[in-house]
């Protein structure tokens, strides 16, 4: 399947591969994504390493220290928060010395980071974006008391994402253990302290979970990996590319962004995600998503096609978007104020491609435009400025 370059390595534990993420010898090139696994998944993951299940291989990207001068590189989601941290933390450019990238496994690492060393804090259902009670901060839990059966999607170990001030008020006949504290018991013996500390400590079913938790973060080697040594920026894209274009996690636009993002010379990633942040953030809040801003990047700046194709992503036409960056952030910006004027939100919108047309007369006519937010009425004088302003 890989070249002879890209050899299959000793598998380690989790906690080593923590370790090095840790360390930042483990780092996420521009090319990944941002983390969109959410609580069901993490649960998931955690489940079937305690079964011992294969949870697949991970590919690495060997990078040499004279290489990784060229490139900028990101940090792995630790407390993440859907609306106020959802991005991967910049670390700008690499550590001295060789680092190692991660090209497929991002959603894994970062669940098992998540999961051991942090927090997540989702929207609840039936709250508002806005409210600061929509976001709960949450924990990963494993109830120990839970018999070892399994559910309809095969699950024996019951995880959660719960409050310190749920996890506290149990009911009878559970115990809920943070995740976390394994990770700090490196040694076998350490969980019985736990647990006779807790008066669980002839508790078989506890005893048997709570060991199983260590030994899967201490021992169990179960991360697996290919390690790509390549130099070779294209070798990689294409590798990338050759990884993640099959799994339907990763959409399409993703992937593009990703290579748009290797491909700027300023950090294309960031500037995208602040944008979208932006337009959300107007009025009473929106909904749109990096494809939305992609393909109004690629209609604002007359790229050939809007389509969502490789060959739309070449070298030249990033390099038109780019320059027409700060453009074509304005006038999405003016689009997203002036419909937030007229009352729409992310309850209203059923189409982001609709505004498309409207932010593609604003971005080419030359005028300037006076939205009155107290009078709806909308003013469009002849100016012989290209860019739009909103009062």
């Amino acid at each position: 399947m890989y070249s002879a370059r890209m050899p299959y390595q000793t598998a380690i534990t989790v906690k080593a591969a923590l370790d090095r993420m840790w360390r930042h010898e483990y780092v996420l090139p521009a090319i990944q994504r941002e983390f969109v696994w959410g609580p069901p998944q993490i649960c998931k993951l955690f489940d079937s390493l305690m079964q011992g299940f294969p949870v697949g291989s991970f590919l690495f990207w060997k990078i040499d220290q004279s290489t990784s001068k060229s490139f900028r590189f990101f940090d792995f989601s630790r407390e993440y928060h859907q609306r106020d941290n959802p991005h991967c933390p910049p670390l700008g450019r690499a550590p001295d010395g060789p680092v190692t990238a991660v090209l497929d496994g991002q959603q894994r690492l970062t669940s098992l980071n998540v999961g051991l060393r942090g927090s997540l804090a989702v929207k609840e259902p039936h709250k508002w974006w806005n409210s600061p009670k929509a976001f709960p901060v949450k924990w990963l839990y494993i109830d120990l008391l839970h018999e070892p059966k399994a559910d309809e999607e095969g699950a024996i170990f019951r995880f959660e994402f719960l409050t310190r001030e749920t996890a506290l008020s149990r009911t009878k006949g559970e115990s809920w253990f943070p995740v976390a504290q394994i990770f700090k018991m490196a040694e076998p013996s350490e969980p019985m302290v736990y647990l006779a500390e807790q008066g669980l400590g002839n508790t078989a079913v506890a005893v048997k979970a709570l060991h199983r938790l260590q030994a899967m973060v201490h021992q169990s080697l179960a991360i697996s990996y290919y390690e790509e040594e390549s130099q070779d920026i294209e070798k990689v894209l294409n590798i990338f590319i050759r990884t993640n274009s099959a799994g339907t996690v990763l959409s399409y636009s993703d992937l593009l962004l990703s290579i748009a993002t290797a491909q700027w010379e300023s950090d294309a990633r960031s500037q995208i995600n602040a944008l979208v942040d932006d337009l959300n953030a107007t009025g009473l809040g929106f909904n749109f998503s990096k494809d939305f801003v992609l393909k109004a990047g690629l209609m604002l700046s007359d790229i050939a096609s809007v389509g969502f194709k490789v060959e739309n992503f070449n070298k030249a036409n990033m390099k038109k978007l780019e320059a027409n960056w700060p453009r074509v952030a304005d006038s999405l910006r003016l689009t997203v104020r002036l419909i937030a004027d007229f009352g729409l939100s992310r309850d209203t919108i059923t189409a982001d491609s609709a505004l498309l047309p409207v932010a593609y007369y604003l971005h080419t006519r030359s005028c300037g435009i006076a939205i009155s937010a107290r009078k709806r009425n909308l003013t469009i004088a002849k100016s012989s400025n290209i860019g739009c302003s909103v009062h």
